[in-house]
C-alpha cells in the first residue's frame, strides 16, 4: 500500500474544496494545523479548516487527519472482529457545510483509508466514505443532480456500485429513534477493498473529485432565493435531527471520540443554531410538510421518483 499517495491526494482534495467554498462565500476559512505531542495515545497530524458567519456558510468545516494508534477502537472493528485490538493507521478528509439560507441544503462528505496492522501479519487496508445531502426545502432537480453526479463517479468501477452504495446510504443515514431519514441520501460505503488497493483507491478519488460538481451547482441555484423567519425557524428545527444523528449513530464521530481524537475537530460538524420542539409536526400542505412526504423517504432519484 502507498500511504504517501493517499495522503497527498487527500491534502490536495481538502485544499481544492476549501478554495472553491472560499470563493463562493467570500470569507476566508481559518486554518488550524496540529501535530500530536509525543506520548499521546494517538500520533499524527492534521489540518482543520473552518468558516463561521460567512455570507454563504453559517458554519462549515473541512478536516484532514492522519493518525496512528496502538489499538483500533470498537467503532472500526464492528464488522471485522478478528482485527480487534490491532494497531492502526487512518487518514481522511471529512466536511460538513451548513449554509445560512434555508433553501440551500446542508451537505456532508468524507473519504478515508484505514489500515489495521496485526502483529506478524500483512496489513489489512480498506476504504470508506461517501456524501449525502440534507435539504430543508426539497427540490426535485437538486436531488436528481446530486444522485446523478454520484452515479456517474462510480460508473467506471462497476454497474452495481451506485445502487449498492445508494441503498447503504439510505440505511445508514437513518434516525432509528425517529423512524426517518436524515436527508435525501447519496452514497455511502465502508470496509471496501474488493477491487484491490489501486482500483479501490481510484474509486475513492472518483468520489472525492465528484463532490464539488455535485454540490456547487445546487448552491448557485438556491443561494439567492428569498427566505424569512419561518424558513430559518424550520431550518433550526431540522438541524436538530443532524445533531441527533451525529452524536448517536455516526461512526466517524464515535471513532474520533473513542480513539482520543481532537474534540473541536470532531464536533466541527455541529450546526451553530439548533432548535427542538416537543412532538411538533408541520401543517399539512405546507412546504415544510412536503419535505417529509416527498423527500424524507427512499426514492429512485435517477428515475425521478
Amino acid at each position: 500500500m502507498d500511504t504517501n499517495a493517499v495522503r497527498g491526494y487527500l491534502l490536495g482534495l481538502q485544499q481544492r474544496i476549501v478554495d472553491a467554498l472560499q470563493a463562493a462565500d467570500g470569507k476566508a476559512f481559518t486554518t488550524d494545523a496540529w501535530v500530536r505531542a509525543p506520548g499521546e495515545r494517538l500520533q499524527g497530524d492534521g489540518k482543520t479548516q473552518l468558516v463561521e458567519d460567512g455570507a454563504l456558510l453559517e458554519r462549515g468545516g473541512c478536516n484532514f487527519s492522519h493518525v496512528k494508534g496502538p489499538q483500533l477502537p470498537p467503532s472500526a472493528t464492528q464488522h471485522r472482529p478478528e482485527l480487534a485490538g490491532a494497531p492502526f493507521e487512518a487518514m481522511g478528509v471529512s466536511l460538513v457545510f451548513h449554509p445560512r439560507n434555508p433553501m440551500v441544503p446542508t451537505v456532508h462528505m468524507n473519504v478515508r483509508m484505514f489500515a489495521a496492522l496485526p502483529a506478524g501479519k500483512d496489513p489489512v487496508v480498506w476504504f470508506g466514505g461517501g456524501m449525502d445531502l440534507t435539504p430543508y426545502y426539497g427540490q426535485e432537480d437538486d436531488a436528481q443532480h446530486f444522485h446523478r453526479t454520484c452515479a456517474d463517479a462510480l460508473a467506471p468501477f462497476g454497474d452495481g456500485l451506485y445502487p449498492r452504495f445508494k441503498a447503504w446510504c439510505d440505511e445508514y443515514f437513518f434516525l432509528k429513534h425517529r423512524g426517518e431519514p436524515r436527508g435525501i441520501g447519496g452514497i455511502f460505503f465502508d470496509d471496501f477493498a474488493e477491487l484491490g488497493f489501486d482500483q479501490s483507491f481510484a474509486m475513492l478519488r472518483a468520489v472525492g473529485d465528484a463532490f464539488l460538481p455535485a454540490y456547487l451547482p445546487i448552491v448557485e441555484r438556491r443561494r439567492n432565493l428569498p427566505f424569512g423567519e419561518r424558513e430559518r425557524d424550520f431550518q433550526a428545527y431540522r438541524r436538530g435531527r443532524y445533531v441527533e444523528f451525529n452524536l448517536v449513530f455516526d461512526r466517524g464521530t464515535l471513532f474520533g471520540l473513542q480513539s482520543g481524537g481532537r474534540t473541536e475537530s470532531i464536533l466541527m460538524s455541529m450546526p451553530p443554531i439548533v432548535k427542538w420542539r416537543y412532538d411538533w409536526k408541520p401543517e399539512s400542505g405546507t412546504p415544510e410538510a412536503r419535505l417529509y412526504t416527498d423527500f424524507l423517504r427512499p426514492r429512485d432519484w435517477l428515475a425521478g421518483g
